[in-house]
């Protein structure tokens, strides 16, 4: 019985951190919306301080979310043995979130604010060295998280709808899919957990009638599946998502991303990704999301998230 009740009074405790300028602001943002007892900038030598109050049983330090970056640079160096001392706790659940964003996407959003990197200094202002040696410093800790999001084509609209639907209480215990589709010309879906290459199908890009437009619009989508190429893949891909899905399931995993890649990201990849989207609401009943990244880069239209 003493068992059961430890169980059910068990602490949550989420640790936020990733590349700066990637959107972990927002994220504390919505995670407090939601009801998390929310701490930026925490130097994590306090880290296991806070577990220790959480242990306590204050109610209201039931879910917590703790935002840690290098803002605190001279401690951050010591968050991965942080990390590794809160894991051991019995009474506390830890995940780690990391917030990423490529390259292009940082330095647009550091122009745009006008903010002053937190490595600036250690690279005479030169916001890209600046970038690529935070990358560094985190590489470690990013292979450490459970929960990764890529917001280089998302907005703080979008972003928020991610965290809702993964964090949020009525979804809680529900299990989240995302569809994304992306162009390898514009870089790889960072935060995918499967991925497919669907170049090798026939390109609409070559028609000239089809090329403004995407896989959401019918005429693409109906060219792009009348393939027989097009058919066995998609049967095939099915088929193995309906082997794996139920086992990411059963092992805990609370989301999954399956990108699926053209070259552009604004034909092929848009419309199996939206098949796939809806096919797969209609076999399981989890939070399914389509995502188009790219899609907007090539043909100039603001597809976004359905």
């Amino acid at each position: 019985m003493q068992h059961e009740q430890n169980e059910v009074t068990k602490s949550e405790l989420l640790v936020v951190t990733g590349l700066s300028g990637a959107g972990k602001s927002v994220v504390i943002q919505v995670l407090e919306d939601l009801g998390y007892f929310c701490v930026d900038n925490l130097p994590p030598i306090l880290l296991h301080k806070f577990v220790e109050l959480m242990d306590q049983g204050n109610p209201s330090l039931q879910k917590v979310a703790i935002g840690v970056d290098l803002r605190g640079k001279d401690f951050f160096q010591s968050l991965i043995q942080e990390i590794d001392l809160v894991l051991s706790r019995k009474n506390v659940i830890v995940d780690v979130m990391f917030v990423d964003a490529n390259d292009e996407k940082l330095v647009s959003r550091y122009k745009e604010t006008r903010r002053a990197h937190p490595l600036a200094a250690e690279n005479n202002g030169t916001l890209i060295d600046s970038i690529q040696e935070e990358r560094n410093l985190l590489s470690d800790v990013r292979s450490l998280a459970n929960f990764t999001i890529d917001t280089t084509a998302l907005s703080p609209k979008e972003l928020k709808r991610r965290i809702e639907a993964r964090f949020g209480s009525e979804n809680e215990e529900l299990f989240s899919i995302y569809v994304t589709s992306f162009g390898f010309k514009h870089g790889p879906q960072m935060d995918a957990d499967l991925l497919f290459d669907v170049r090798f199908l026939p390109n609409p890009y070559y028609i000239e009638a089809l090329r403004p437009m995407t896989g959401l619009d019918d005429e693409v989508y109906k060219y792009v599946m009348k393939w027989k190429e097009t058919t066995i893949f998609y049967e095939k891909l099915l088929d193995l998502l309906k082997f794996m899905i139920p086992g990411y399931k059963k092992e805990g995993k609370a989301q999954l991303v399956i990108a699926i890649g053209c070259t552009g990201g604004q034909h092929r990849s848009v419309a199996l990704a939206q098949r796939l989207s809806e096919d797969l609401k209609e076999i399981y009943d989890y939070n399914v999301y389509a995502h188009h990244r790219d899609a907007e880069i090539e043909s100039g239209e603001r597809n976004g998230t359905t």
